[in-house]
């Protein structure tokens, strides 16, 4: 199972999305892609830095950059947070964690004194060849946004240079 590392080609997935259609990692090629996993639906810090992607999306289609997020929620949930966040961009469901696996994004955590596999918070940069440029791990959701769109911007004055 290959592991998300930066530099190398990001893990492939095909996964069912918000655009009612499996989205394919390697039909984004030619499009720089961020990937951002988050723990769940509706949740403080994941509408938050959902909002926050939906706000800069402009911003980052202007940098050649496409934005998906994805958790384990089932696609009725996504699909529900979608429409009531007003998300102009695919959120995608990785019910059974595979895709999570691959990028290793799940960890063990502890809530109220029961310990569970759930996702960290994690935002991978793409580039259009499909290699990872650039990863956030154990993601703050204040400030991130504007992180990695500087990062998608800094991508995307490289490949027109």
């Amino acid at each position: 199972m290959n592991k998300a590392v930066i530099g190398k080609a990001a893990p492939a997935f095909n996964l069912p999305s918000t655009s009612d259609k499996l989205l394919r990692l390697s039909s984004l090629k030619g499009n720089n892609v961020v990937l951002y996993f988050y723990p769940r639906d509706a949740t403080p810090g994941c509408t938050t830095e959902s909002q926050n992607f939906r706000d800069a999306n402009a911003k980052f289609n202007k940098a050649g950059t496409l934005v998906f997020g994805i958790s384990q929620d089932s696609m009725k949930s996504h699909e529900k947070f979608h429409a009531k966040q007003k998300l102009n961009f695919d959120l995608l469901s990785d019910e059974s964690g595979e895709v999570c696996r691959k990028y290793g994004v799940l960890k063990m955590k502890n809530m109220y004194g029961k310990k569970f596999e759930g996702i960290e918070r994690s935002t991978f940069l793409i580039d259009a060849k499909g290699k990872i440029r650039a990863e956030w791990r154990g993601v703050k959701v204040p400030g991130h946004v504007e992180e990695v769109l500087a990062a998608a911007r800094e991508l995307h004055v490289a490949q027109n240079n």
